[in-house]
């Protein structure tokens, strides 16, 4: 069984960072793709970034792009999201997902974690 657990969420100030995690298990995910994706209250939910774990490349919505990084531990099975210069409009519940593919840059996301706030004051 696939489990995602996301932590790192919070309350900060405009400007400020965070960094999510999100720890994996059940199975071998190396071939598969990773990502994070956000809901902010009244909206559809939304892609951020995408990580190949097997080959590290990355893609990113364009909203994030430049104050956003995802990496990922292959020892500790865990993908990071480093969140720099958040803004406002930021705010959302924050979730890891899992494609089955090994690259698909813009994810659908076969597994999903069950979210965590990331609040941003301004």
């Amino acid at each position: 069984q696939v489990q995602l657990v996301e932590s790192g969420g919070g309350l900060v100030q405009a400007g400020g960072s965070l960094r999510l995690s999100c720890a994996a298990s059940g199975r071998t995910f190396s071939s598969y793709t990773m990502g994070w994706f956000r809901q902010a209250p009244g909206k559809e939910r939304e892609f951020v970034a995408s990580i190949s774990w097997s080959i590290g490349i990355t893609y990113y919505a364009d909203s994030v792009k430049g104050r956003f990084t995802i990496s990922r531990d292959n020892a500790k099975n865990t993908v990071y999201l480093q969140m720099n210069s958040l803004k406002p409009e930021d705010t959302a519940v924050y979730y890891c997902a899992a494609d089955l593919r090994s690259w698909a840059p813009t994810m659908t996301g076969d597994f999903w974690g069950q979210g965590t706030q990331v609040t941003v004051s301004s």
